[in-house]
């Protein structure tokens, strides 16, 4: 069974998935996509792209708890409300010469309420906006096509 692995911008399949964990350092992450009461979604801007929450697993976390964890650290949500689980990503990337796998495990939340949001500017995250639906074309723009197929698994409609 191939595998798809995104690498920046792009897709590639992996026919051996073995080998390919094999030969990479495997790092686990969660995060999710957080619309809120009038349907709006939340994208944080970091490093120069739009993009969502998420962020490493700690030991012994679950997955649900990492994503709801990293929302909150990365945004100030306090009240969220998981709704289901969307799908598992797979993006390598070069740290310090070492080839390294970070499979994120996608959630979709509901911030119920007026809430206040507020940057972890620690984490480069400069701005966070509630996107509606009809703006959301705008935002794809200026993002990782594995945002895009995110926020297609959680039916936001990104507009690609």
């Amino acid at each position: 069974m191939a595998l798809t692995v995104y690498t920046e911008d792009a897709l590639r399949q992996v026919e051996d998935p073995q080998t390919f964990f094999d030969r990479h350092e495997r790092i686990t992450a969660a995060g999710g996509v957080v619309t809120d009461d009038h349907n709006r979604v939340l994208m944080i801007f970091r490093r120069g792209k739009w993009d969502l929450p998420k962020g490493k697993a700690e030991a012994g976390e679950s997955m649900e708890a990492c994503a709801m964890r990293e929302i909150g650290e990365e945004t100030g949500l306090e009240q969220l409300r998981l709704q289901r689980f969307l799908l598992t990503t797979y993006h390598t990337y070069e740290q310090d010469g070492r080839p390294i796998v970070k499979d994120t495990h996608w959630f979709l939340f509901r911030a119920p309420g007026e809430q206040w949001v507020h940057p972890q500017t620690e984490e480069d995250i400069l701005e966070i906006r509630w996107v509606k639906p009809a703006e959301m074309s705008g935002y794809m723009s200026n993002t990782y096509r594995l945002i895009i197929d995110v926020l297609d698994a959680a039916g936001t409609g990104s507009g690609v």
